[in-house]
């Protein structure tokens, strides 16, 4: 599995709450979610988002509450992957059983650079970024699978 574009960087200890604001909560239509995802970072940030579907972070992304629509409101702004130092265990729960890539490499998150191009094969464990070849642990494969086929939903019907 493949993901490559452009990235944007964020920093450390990104809660939820920037990543989709609490206001929002009632909204479950996906596409309308994708209007605030980073809103709490400033108003052209669901632009910004949008614009890169791969998302860089720092320490501690997806802190704060479980949310789900912190992921499904990533997601459904284009971002196919989401490179962190480390990341809060249920967000990134919540991003693979929404069908999210996500990679925790600090390597891949020091040599990224602003709208820099990412090109990670998340089943070999390698990123070309900078011209650099970066190694870092892939998912297990059930985890592999589960965000091919789109989440966990996805995967579960279809069997």
């Amino acid at each position: 599995m493949k993901v490559s574009g452009p990235a944007l960087i964020v920093g450390d200890d990104i809660n939820t709450d920037v990543i989709y604001p609490s206001k929002y909560l009632a909204v479950s239509d996906r596409a309308e979610q994708a209007l605030h995802a980073f809103e709490g970072l400033g108003a052209d940030w669901p632009a910004k988002v949008k614009a890169h579907p791969v998302l860089i972070a720092g320490w501690n992304f997806g802190c704060g509450s479980s949310r789900e629509q912190g992921a499904t409101a990533v997601l459904a702004a284009g971002v196919k992957l989401v490179v962190a130092r480390s990341f809060s265990r249920i967000y990134m729960r919540n991003c693979i059983n929404n069908g999210l890539a996500v990679v925790e490499s600090d390597d891949l998150v020091s040599a990224a650079e602003p709208d820099g191009i990412v090109e990670a094969d998340l089943v070999a464990g390698r990123a070309k970024v900078a011209n650099r070849i970066i190694r870092f642990e892939p998912l297990p494969q059930h985890l592999i699978d589960i965000i091919h086929d789109g989440g966990l939903l996805a995967r579960l019907k279809k069997g």
